[in-house]
């Protein structure tokens, strides 16, 4: 036993050793530095650190290059390292009425209050390879604008004044934290929340396309999706006030869906809702849409079955460290409960035979 451990050590430490080898590459090319991976992959930084539930960008970046560009792989790093910082405290809630917009659009009115800012966007590019970019040389120049610095406030604002949307109604009691305690069913709207912004990508992608498919019959509007940076404020008990200790950047998604009213709530417009760290567009609609589609008990709508709907099948299936670990670990030796099982297949093949045997030889 001894010395089958010491040869999986062995073999262990070589196996690192090869990975790290593997991930350098050719030492002929430049390696990557984190700088590079955080200014350049900016949009895969954004969603190792929402995944992860940190927000670092240098440390996702980090988590990249580590990884060799696994995405899973980078967000399990992000998450084993969260888990040895120490918690000083809880920040105030973000007021996203107060983002420094990069980029400000809706669909549901042209002319928005506010403006509407299209910002850094692939929405408006010709999906064609851009072999300037595989060339060296500089950059060339590009128009760029500040963003807006005063305060823009929410389509559904405009709305909630005629009375056409549901009412948000602001919880009371603090909301859990998924991070330090486990998910438990059934979970409240926060809870819920927190577990499709730490979702994997494309699982919560498949789920809202699901409810546009016609999955739970849900036609949503995107009322409004933001991007921008806003400040992050934390109250200290020795001074009696909060103070502002950095800024942080979001992408916020609030979706208008059509209801036409049961028996607990008038016809109206409702909302979904969705907000991710950094430029995390797809996600932070896609949330929206699944965030709908789990309210239909509050509404008083009728269940269809769809999975959209289904919160415990969609809670938890989207944590993709959750699915990672228990997916590869059939890849870890499982010799002892293989050879049981190759045992009993032996058994009852012999057993089979044998209870056929004495057919046979009537047949003949």
């Amino acid at each position: 036993m001894y010395v089958a451990v010491k040869g999986g050590e062995r073999a262990i430490d070589n196996a690192h050793a090869w990975l790290a080898e593997e991930r350098r590459g050719d030492l002929g090319v430049a390696e990557l530095s984190v700088a590079q991976i955080r200014e350049q992959l900016a949009l895969a930084v954004n969603r190792v650190m929402a995944e992860g539930s940190l927000y670092d960008p240098d440390l996702a970046a980090l988590a990249i290059k580590q990884a060799r560009g696994d995405m899973i792989e980078a967000i399990f790093l992000i998450r084993a390292y969260r888990t040895t910082l120490p918690r000083f405290g809880a920040s105030e809630p973000v007021d996203t009425e107060i983002m420094a917009c990069d980029r400000r659009v809706s669909a549901t009115f042209k002319d928005a209050p506010g403006g509407q800012v299209l910002g850094p966007t692939f929405d408006y590019t010709h999906r064609l390879l851009d072999f300037a970019l595989a060339a060296e040389g500089e950059v060339p120049d590009v128009a760029t604008s500040a963003p807006r610095t005063e305060t823009t406030p929410h389509i559904t604002d405009f709305l909630n004044k005629e009375g056409l949307i549901q009412t948000e109604v602001t919880a009371e009691d603090v909301p859990g934290d998924l991070t330090r305690e486990p998910l438990e069913l059934p979970a409240n709207r926060p809870l819920r929340l927190q577990a499709l912004t730490r979702g994997d990508e494309g699982f919560v992608l498949s789920m809202a396309y699901s409810t546009q498919r016609g999955y739970a019959r849900n036609h949503a509007f995107v009322g409004e999706l933001r991007i921008g940076k806003v400040p992050v404020e934390m109250d200290i008990p020795e001074l009696g006030f909060a103070i502002d200790i950095g800024e942080i950047e979001l992408t916020e998604c609030e979706t208008v869906n059509q209801f036409q009213g049961s028996k607990t709530e008038p016809p109206q417009f409702t909302r979904g809702y969705g907000l991710v760290f950094g430029q995390s567009e797809r996600k932070a609609i896609s949330m929206a849409l699944v965030d709908r589609a789990l309210r239909w008990e509050e509404l008083g709508e009728d269940n269809l079955g769809a999975p959209a709907q289904d919160e415990e099948f969609v809670l938890y299936h989207a944590d993709n460290i959750q699915a990672t670990g228990f997916l590869e670990h059939i890849k870890l030796p499982h010799y002892v409960d293989f050879q049981s099982e190759l045992e009993l297949i032996r058994k009852l093949r012999r057993e089979a035979m044998e209870s056929t045997a004495p057919i046979q030889e009537a047949a003949e």
